[in-house]
């Protein structure tokens, strides 16, 4: 058995210079920005990742450098000044186009256009530690800066840009609806599993080459956490996202009663390897297998969005998978 920890992908290292040169742009574009207005009374004091940033007045146009944010800003009904492209089904993903097609791309999120930003004219940027940590300075310079320590964390994206925005009791009620379909799915679902002395959940990605399982810690699994599903000893408490699985001997990593399959790509290539995987005689011998109970479901909602509202079609698939009426969304 074998598995190998991947980590978020970060600049490749020959894009320094492009930075560099982009960052030398940006600031003479800075130089041409009119001075900032007088701090007006009332103003707030926004603690995030990288520190404390103060904000007068009510941000309505942000500029959403991770997924998370872009999804975020959409469930808090703005329309942001940019937001980066999407990994996949590019340029926006097609659960978000309906409230951001038009929105200004920034460019990737692992880079994005300073430039671009500078030409926005954003009243508030919202960024990630990860990605954006080496370049928080300059992002400061052209608008007010919040920065994200954990892009899996939905809720804490939620809050932190909702208080940033001005928009705290909006996001309040965005979480306080989430909470109570979620507790209401829960009940549900102890209720259909209590005879079996409840269900342990796997999720897994296929891919060209290899299979992603996803452990607590990742989005998808933070979410099935909050319904109430558990995982085998072998996948609780690793303090990683996911495992990269190289090798069809390490299938019994997968065991699970209930197994969702990410489908982020329809490409031969994947749907090749995954029949690899499925037919190998240790796919065979897993629980979910055996009872019929593993659902294909959409990789872009599930693992890319990072917002509330991919959150929801989380929630929508496993209703769905486990032949439950997800309870509706009060207004």
């Amino acid at each position: 058995m074998r598995w190998t920890s991947e980590p978020w992908p970060l600049p490749p290292a020959d894009q320094t210079r492009r930075r560099t040169l982009a960052a030398c742009a940006a600031g003479l574009a800075l130089a041409a920005l009119p001075p900032a207005a007088r701090a007006q009374a009332g103003s707030r004091q926004i603690r995030h990742a990288m520190g404390t940033t103060t904000l007068t007045g009510s941000p309505s146009r942000p500029a959403c450098l991770f997924q998370g944010a872009s999804d975020t800003a959409a469930a808090l009904g703005l329309r942001p000044a940019g937001i980066v492209e999407s990994w996949t089904d590019k340029p926006v993903y097609s659960y978000l186009r309906p409230a951001l097609s038009g929105v200004p791309l920034l460019g990737l999120e692992t880079q994005p256009s300073l430039e671009t930003l500078v030409h926005l004219r954003p009243d508030l940027i919202v960024g990630s530690r990860f990605r954006h940590e080496r370049i928080h300075g300059l992002l400061s310079r052209i608008a007010p800066t919040v920065m994200l320590d954990d892009i899996f964390d939905f809720r804490q994206t939620l809050l932190l840009m909702g208080q940033a925005m001005d928009l705290a009791p909006r996001a309040g009620g965005l979480l306080a609806r989430w909470d109570a379909r979620t507790q209401a799915l829960r009940g549900a679902l102890q209720h259909r599993t209590a005879p079996h002395g409840g269900w342990t959940v796997s999720v897994v990605e296929a891919r060209e080459d290899h299979i992603r399982l996803y452990l607590p810690t990742s989005f998808p699994g933070r979410v099935l956490q909050e319904l109430g599903f558990a995982r085998t000893p072998l996948q609780a408490d690793t303090g990683r996202p996911l495992y990269k699985l190289a090798s069809r001997e390490s299938i019994p990593l997968l065991e699970a009663d209930l197994m969702f399959v990410l489908m982020r790509s329809q490409r031969p290539e994947v749907r090749r390897s995954l029949a690899r995987w499925s037919q190998h005689r240790l796919w065979a011998g897993l629980t979910a297998v055996r009872n019929g109970r593993v659902f294909e479901v959409d990789g872009t909602a599930w693992n890319l969005g990072g917002g509330i509202l991919a959150a929801g079609q989380v929630l929508a698939d496993v209703a769905r998978a486990m032949g439950l009426a997800l309870p509706a969304q009060e207004a």
